[in-house]
């Protein structure tokens, strides 16, 4: 074997079986992800800082842009926003591209966050990574497209509650931030049911407790809606709630069928560890032919069974 060789493998931290880990491990595991994910965050940033002329402000700006020409000032077909100082495009175009780099880069650090976790997983846990990273991501994406539909009624109906004779002619980093918190706001949320699945996989939440508490939290997710949405109106509110509550209600019947999953197989492990002197829980059954009362002349050689059922 080459010199090199053998120095990378002598390089090479040896595996610790018992994935047991020091403080100081711990805190240098930490530091390396959080690293890998901001540096993960700078590259999506730059990519949104350069998208930002090239369709992504185009593409937040239309739901304004749509609604009817008596709604805005400038009353045709035209449609522009207003920045009121000499750093506030910049600002904006840093706030927009930050945001857009955080979504862009959430596989990358979410799949960061969940190889932290998963050191005090146990093995079998372990191949839920990709399946957490997927289904968050996906997640996400959904509440962001479910706001950018309903944000065009949203907005139309805010709007319009200011009267016939006024017309709107909305600021940038107002109109944007509002538009971006929205989107914001239905992407997150639609990530706690995920959270509530990931608390039962590793056991910190059972699927009693959910059950126990399905009212509460379908209650305190219609509250939860009602102080997040930014348009503040009935429509907006409703169109968070009712797909958090299906979501939540899927996520207790996932947790209902881990917990299930994982009786069985801490059953089956328990009859494994049973030692070699004492019974195992099969062989600890009386039987029928235990309780039955036995003859002399049944054990003598020849002799016929004795016929139990008679007894």
């Amino acid at each position: 074997m080459s010199g090199p060789s053998l120095r990378r493998r002598r390089r090479r931290a040896p595996r610790d079986p018992e994935a047991t880990m020091t403080l100081v491990a711990h805190l240098t595991e930490l530091r390396n992800r959080v690293a890998k994910a901001l540096l993960a965050l700078a590259l999506g940033t730059v990519v949104g800082f350069l998208w930002y002329d090239h369709g992504l402000l185009t593409f937040l700006s239309e739901p304004y842009c749509s609604l009817p020409a008596d709604l805005r000032f400038q009353g045709d077909e035209s449609c522009s926003l207003v920045v009121l100082d000499v750093f506030g495009g910049v600002l904006l175009r840093l706030k927009i591209g930050l945001i857009a780099g955080a979504v862009l880069s959430s596989p990358f650090w979410l799949w960061q966050l969940w190889a932290f976790i998963t050191p005090g997983l146990k093995r079998n846990e372990k191949r839920y990574a990709i399946t957490f990273v997927a289904v968050s991501t996906t997640l996400f994406a959904l509440g962001a497209v479910l706001a950018y539909v309903t944000l065009y009624k949203g907005l139309e109906l805010l709007l319009e509650l200011a009267g016939d004779e006024v017309a709107f002619q909305l600021t940038a980093p107002d109109y944007l931030g509002f538009v971006i918190s929205l989107l914001v706001a239905f992407g997150l949320s639609f990530e706690l049911p995920l959270i509530a699945v990931a608390l039962n996989l590793v056991g910190v939440l059972s699927h009693a407790a959910l059950a126990r508490s399905r009212r509460w939290i379908f209650f305190l997710t219609i509250v939860f809606a009602a102080f997040v949405t930014p348009t503040q109106d009935p429509f907006t509110m409703l169109a968070m709630a009712l797909p958090m509550v299906v979501l939540f209600e899927l996520a207790i019947q996932v947790a209902r069928f881990v917990d299930r999953r994982r009786a069985r197989r801490e059953a089956v492990q328990h009859f494994h560890d049973v030692p070699d002197d004492e019974a195992s829980p099969l062989d600890a059954r009386p039987s029928d032919l235990d309780a039955a009362p036995t003859r002399r002349e049944d054990l003598l050689p020849g002799a016929a069974p004795a016929d139990t059922s008679r007894r």
